[in-house]
């Protein structure tokens, strides 16, 4: 992302946040340490906090109406094992609330599935098991914001541009790596 991109995000925003991040445990936080970085990159704030859906039920709702109150459009809820918090969270709330399973003792399918087979009426947006789920969940709440905010898509535009020229570097090294014989087959 270019420095007016960064520069006119910040500015854009005010320092208002506007993602909310719950993790149920300090465990999750590996798993979503490329997602925040994400964040750093646009220079989106956001809040984080820790609590479980189990364990911390009433301050998990309370953390839910603060986010509601400070003005948090998004919601991102990522936990392994049963997983409820995303649903916990979506049943307190109308923002939209993105739920990120994290890897656990079944691989993270038990985690999945607990988010993903939510009842008909409270949604809950299920991503990917990890990391990569992480920052899927991240650029997706990007997108949402970016409904209204025609920098944050042109840096959006500009990411994905990134990673295509990434992807097409790739290509031309290994093409001429495999020119150059310098790759066994």
């Amino acid at each position: 992302m270019s420095a007016n991109a960064k520069t006119n995000s910040s500015t854009r925003i005010s320092g208002e946040k506007k993602i909310g991040i719950i993790l149920g445990s300090d465990s999750d936080l590996p798993y979503m340490k490329n997602a925040i970085r994400l964040l750093q990159e646009f220079n989106i704030p956001f809040e984080i906090e820790v609590s479980s859906a189990h364990r911390t039920p009433h301050r998990t709702v309370e953390l839910v109406k603060d986010f509601e109150k400070k003005g948090i459009q998004v919601i991102i809820a990522a936990a392994g094992g049963a997983a409820h918090l995303p649903g916990v969270i979506a049943s307190h709330t109308l923002l939209p609330v993105l739920g990120v399973p994290i890897t656990s003792a079944l691989s993270g399918l038990d985690s999945l599935y607990s988010i993903v087979q939510m009842p008909s009426g409270i949604p809950v947006a299920a991503f990917s098991i990890g990391s990569s789920g992480g920052v899927n969940s991240v650029l997706f709440a990007l997108e949402i914001l970016a409904l209204d905010d025609k920098e944050l898509k042109e840096a959006l535009v500009e990411f994905r541009e990134k990673q295509k020229m990434g992807v097409l570097e790739k290509s031309s090294r290994l093409k001429e790596k495999i020119k150059n014989q310098a790759i066994e087959l």
